[in-house]
């Protein structure tokens, strides 16, 4: 048996026993780290700074990709301001007509010169801040301007010899709690006609104006002092300036009003008939050469009320579920309206005048309805207009119209209804161009022409 004499002893460690050849081909030798020499959690923090610095390269690379994708893309054209306008307050809106840019103001209008940007006049007898404004060219220095201010009054001015002309008032009424508020306003290609579309409290109307430009340039071209006395050149500081200004322009006002041709009402819900027989119903139709409004029929009222009381009892879990809810009040309905030509559609009499360039009639339709209402223009002059007058042609459709628009020749006329179907008719020929539906019958809210 060996027995050894001295304790085992570890000798220390000198330099000459370091493997220095291997410490220096030790990245070569162990790429993936798995004799890490480093100790926790040092390796644990060492993974997680490379980690970041890996991801954050990632996204270097791909913005980098990103960069050079949107060099190669056209680059839109920048566009700066070339002029500036300074205007009194704020403005509001503006308009083009000729070479004039008329700018509504918090309070009032102003006219600006295209050429050099230059105010060349201002209104604001009435400090009247104007929210939306319509303006056409009527040719020798003439404009028709169409102003709706914040109460929702209708001003049709006049702009001759850089001066605007206060002529009217279009729903001005002298008992405020009557006053009625302006929706939209149309002019007409050519300046011959406006369309106001009005709304009260609890209905609506629209009214269309014949304005008689042609008087206008007659009565400013020989009375040069009366229009020097309706313009408005210079600012008004005061309230009672202002009144004072505005009762000098309605004193020597010598231009002739506009007229009012026709106040178009919402059609009325079809309800029971009062007929007794199927004469009666024929008296009430003027011929069988178009389609009407669906009022002359013989279902009696009871009818109605017992398709009603079916209908109510075989979907009633429908109606429970969405919360149907009836309101008895009247609620203001929209409607959209177009200036049309002379077409096969809007037939006139041989006694009746035809203009190309002038509008014939306007289609008129409401929200909630099927049908597309025409109205003729050159109807002979009431001593007093017809609240409620009766369409000319009415073109039914199978389901309430959303929106309609008319091409700048006032050719071709689209339709679109709730159904999401789009229909464009030829007005000049008289049939439909095409029919086209959209898939997953979306909601159609505006339609246009290019």
């Amino acid at each position: 048996v060996y027995i050894r004499k001295h304790p085992l002893e570890i000798p220390p460690p000198s330099e000459k026993d370091w493997l220095k050849g291997d410490e220096e081909d030790f990245f070569l030798q162990d790429p993936d780290r798995k004799r890490d020499v480093l100790p926790q959690p040092f390796r644990m923090v060492n993974k997680l700074v490379m980690l970041v610095f890996e991801n954050a390269m990632e996204i270097i690379e791909r913005r980098e990709m990103l960069r050079e994708a949107q060099k190669l893309k056209i680059q839109p054209t920048k566009c700066f301001p070339t002029a500036e306008f300074q205007v009194t307050g704020r403005a509001n809106c503006l308009a083009v007509s000729g070479k004039y840019i008329f700018v509504g103001l918090s309070v009032g209008l102003a006219a600006f010169k295209v050429s050099d940007c230059k105010e060349v006049c201002a209104w604001d007898a009435d400090k009247t801040e104007i929210c939306a404004i319509h303006a056409l060219d009527l040719g020798d220095e003439h404009h028709i301007l169409l102003a709706v201010d914040e109460m929702g009054l209708v001003w049709l001015f006049c702009f001759h010899k850089e001066s605007f002309l206060l002529i009217k008032i279009l729903n001005e009424v002298e008992d405020i709690c009557k006053r009625n508020t302006c929706v939209e306003v149309v002019l007409s290609q050519g300046g011959d006609y406006a369309g106001v579309l009005l709304q009260g409290n609890t209905k609506s109307w629209l009214e269309i104006y014949r304005l008689p430009k042609d008087s206008w340039l007659k009565e400013m071209e020989k009375s040069p002092g009366a229009a020097a006395g309706l313009a408005c050149r210079e600012r008004r500081s005061s309230w009672t300036s202002a009144v004072q200004n505005s009762s000098i322009s309605h004193s020597g006002a010598k231009l002739s009003l506009p007229v009012l041709l026709l106040k178009v009402k919402p059609p009325k819900p079809i309800t029971g008939s009062s007929f007794k027989s199927p004469l009666d119903a024929l008296k009430k139709v003027d011929d069988g050469s178009m389609f009407g409004l669906g009022y002359n029929h013989l279902i009696k009222g009871s009818q109605w009320q017992q398709q009603e009381a079916i209908f109510r009892s075989t979907y009633r879990e429908y109606l429970e579920a969405e919360g149907e809810r009836e309101s008895k009040e009247e609620i203001p309905r929209h409607a959209t309206f177009h200036f049309l030509l002379c077409s096969w559609i809007l037939q006139v009499g041989p006694e009746m005048k035809i203009q190309p360039d002038v509008p014939a009639g306007i289609s008129v339709h409401w929200d909630g309805s099927h049908n597309l209402c025409f109205y003729l223009l050159n109807q002979p002059l009431k001593e007093k207009v017809d609240s409620d007058p009766k369409p000319d042609v009415v073109w039914p459709c199978a389901a309430p119209i959303a929106c309609s628009a008319v091409s700048s020749c006032s050719r071709y006329l689209a339709l679109a209804c709730e159904d999401a179907t789009v229909t464009i008719w030829d007005k000049h020929l008289g049939y439909p161009l095409s029919v086209t539906a959209i898939l997953e019958e979306r909601l159609i809210r505006s339609i246009h022409f290019l």
